[in-house]
């Protein structure tokens, strides 16, 4: 029996955790629409929220298949996530 590293238990368990966020992330404004006007998504919002979120997503699964070290793995799906926030924080304005 192989025991993986810290870096490969952590990584088990974001990779999951990543995609349920990616669906809370689109779910939370229709959600937030039925209670608030204060929230008033269109369609092409949800379109560009799930394409950078779904698109971001899919990166860090390629890079993932290609790249075994975890630490690797990690650090670029670190460098996804901030660079999805800030596309979708530039997009808010």
């Amino acid at each position: 029996m192989t025991r993986m590293s810290l870096a490969d238990r952590v990584w088990t368990v974001a990779r999951p955790l990543s995609w349920m966020l990616v669906a809370v992330a689109l779910i939370a404004p229709a959600i937030a629409m039925l209670f608030t006007s204060k929230v008033a998504w269109t369609t092409q919002d949800f379109a560009a929220a799930a394409i950078l979120l779904i698109g971001g997503g899919l990166i860090c699964e390629a890079f993932a298949w290609k790249v075994r070290s975890a630490p690797a793995r990690i650090a670029f799906s670190v460098a996804v996530v901030l660079l999805v926030a800030v596309i979708w924080g530039s997009a808010i304005n």
